[in-house]
């Protein structure tokens, strides 16, 4: 798998389109573990997915968001449960699109636990609320929710923050994967169809954001021995299990940053 450079020119808009809120839509669903999409369609490459973790009575966010989205997601959760009942978030690093509407989260509900890595919890007070209940991923890689399903912590350094992290969702198979597997593109859609043409989509935000074929290898070897169902990320399509291999293969060849600016060093 040979990856090329990007036309810039692809992530400008032609024609003016507007934000448009979306249901939720139900991803999993055994034995009261439920995993939702909360996303909003909007008007950008960079559209952001949210997540909705509800196993039993109560539920947990992975990647918020940004504040601009925060009334659109809370209307998404409180057409599956009330936001009260929501016991944490998931924070895969500090970014603004994931991790700004923090601090409306915590203001709904103050004992909402933040679960991130510490040199993440080192950047979010800058958002404006320090004082918050932590669960150091890194310490305790693995939790138990309420109803006894578990959510496992899988670091994924400088893919692109030195402190980024995955979620493997063990009931479901599920790989909440952040930015890595990230596409831009405003033609989206919420499932990948053709792998082929997804791959010009990841290289889009692959090449420039993440930093070296190494950091792309190493979280590789982290996870190809577990039983992944499906590919969640941040930005883009959702991976079904058929394309997980080629997806494993995608970061294997990738690559991206250093690796193109210094080639001459390689």
């Amino acid at each position: 798998m040979s990856h090329s450079r990007y036309n810039r020119s692809s992530l400008v808009r032609k024609e003016p389109s507007t934000d448009t809120l979306t249901p939720p839509v139900p991803l999993f669903d055994a034995d009261g573990h439920r995993i939702y999409w909360l996303g909003v369609c909007e008007a950008s490459a960079f559209r952001c997915n949210t997540y909705l973790v509800r196993s039993g009575a109560t539920g947990v966010l992975v990647d918020p968001g940004g504040r601009n989205h925060f009334t659109a997601v809370r209307a998404a959760v409180e057409k599956i449960m009330p936001v009260e009942a929501l016991t944490g978030m998931v924070l895969c690093h500090q970014d603004p699109d994931v991790a700004a509407s923090m601090i409306d989260w915590l203001a709904v509900n103050p004992a909402l636990t933040v679960f991130t890595t510490p040199r993440t919890h080192v950047l979010l007070p800058s958002y404006g609320h320090r004082d918050y209940r932590l669960h150091d991923v890194e310490a305790t890689p693995e939790f138990t929710l309420p109803s006894g399903r578990s959510l496992r912590f899988i670091a994924a350094p400088f893919l692109h923050f030195p402190g980024a992290f995955t979620t493997f969702d063990e009931s479901s198979g599920f790989l909440f994967s952040g930015d890595v597997w990230a596409a831009l593109d405003f033609d989206w859609r919420l499932f990948v169809d053709d792998f082929d043409e997804h791959v010009p989509r990841m290289d889009l935000f692959h090449l420039e954001y993440m930093p070296t074929n190494l950091a792309a290898r190493g979280f590789v070897k982290r996870i190809e021995h577990l039983p992944i169902r499906a590919i969640l990320p941040q930005h883009g399509g959702i991976l079904r299990e058929q394309d997980v291999p080629r997806a494993l293969d995608y970061l294997r060849e990738l690559r991206c940053g250093l690796d193109i600016i210094y080639a001459d060093l390689q």
